[in-house]
């Protein structure tokens, strides 16, 4: 079997299920484990990707507000590799590659049919869905039910280790310039962490947020965790919060109370390391308390 995977989530849920071996291509994002970054990449973005958090948004809208896609296929590539089946996502076009990007290309090169797994996560229980559909898929039901039952016991485990300490509200920045909550399934990973989310809902699309909203309910805790970006990006662009009208004000940023995490490595894929990223929010909640190891790794605290 020959498989191609344009979601770097899809991706780490292939090799998770024991599969790795059957990758014969991949997204520019897919980079975990490492050694898939050895497979042939078949996409990349159309737009400049150096920058800051503003002009990237401006030049990502640019295209959306021209009906364009924001990636580009390698057909040539994609007909070289001759997979079996592509694996892609109709979550968010942003993102990564799409549904509606991959049948265009397909519609262009002369290759047998692959077929198409495209999956839609937006909370925790679908995050499981698309691990036993692309298991399904793939022939490895059993496979991908042992790894849901796994991620399942991980969730509610993590969550009996922290019922008895003091919950915190939390604000998660997913975007610094404009400024946009997290949604999807982070808020329920903070519920689960023991956390009060403040904004963004379970199931929904991150939304942009008003920094009055931020100075409103005055969150105890904020976690900027951008979507594409590692820790040492996120605090380049710090520069953009810090020079809000007020920022200093905020109990948070008073209480030394401001983490990066790193986004693009777990908060932004709907895969198997979602239940490191639940231990990650759980470090951050409860610092000093209770420890995984991942602070300096997948967190640390911004010091002013």
């Amino acid at each position: 079997m020959r498989i191609l995977s344009l979601l770097s989530s899809a991706t780490e849920i292939v090799y998770s299920l024991g599969c790795g071996k059957w990758l014969v291509g991949r997204s520019h994002e897919c980079d975990y484990p490492p050694e898939v970054v050895s497979l042939p990449f078949c996409t990349k973005p159309k737009f400049n990707t150096d920058g800051t958090s503003i002009e990237i948004d401006e030049r990502v809208k640019s295209f959306l507000q021209k009906a364009l896609s924001v990636y580009y296929v390698d057909e040539k590539k994609l007909s070289d590799l001759r997979p079996d089946i592509i694996i892609t996502q109709t979550q968010c076009e942003v993102c990564a590659v799409s549904l509606k990007d991959v049948q265009n290309s397909l519609n262009r090169v002369t290759i047998n049919r692959p077929k198409i797994i495209s999956v839609e996560p937006n909370n925790l229980d679908d995050i499981l869905d698309s691990i036993e559909v692309i298991s399904s898929a793939i022939g490895v039901r059993d496979s991908g039910n042992a790894l849901v039952e796994k991620m399942k016991f991980s969730l509610k485990e993590l969550n009996q280790k922290i019922q008895k300490f003091k919950t915190k509200s939390v604000a998660c920045i997913e975007w610094i310039e404009p400024l946009m909550a997290a949604g999807n399934w982070v808020p329920e990973l903070v519920e689960k962490a023991g956390g009060k989310n403040l904004f963004g809902e379970s199931g929904k699309h991150s939304p942009w947020m008003d920094p009055k909203k931020l100075f409103n309910t005055d969150p105890e805790i904020i976690i900027i965790m951008p979507c594409g970006y590692d820790m040492k990006k996120s605090v380049q662009e710090m520069g953009a919060l810090l020079n809000i009208p007020g920022w200093e004000n905020l109990s948070a940023v008073k209480d030394n109370q401001i983490y990066i995490a790193d986004g693009n490595q777990y908060f932004n894929r709907p895969g198997p390391r979602l239940i490191e990223s639940l231990e990650i929010l759980i470090e951050i909640i409860h610092t000093g308390r209770i420890s995984f190891g991942h602070e300096g790794k997948g967190w640390i605290r911004y010091d002013l």
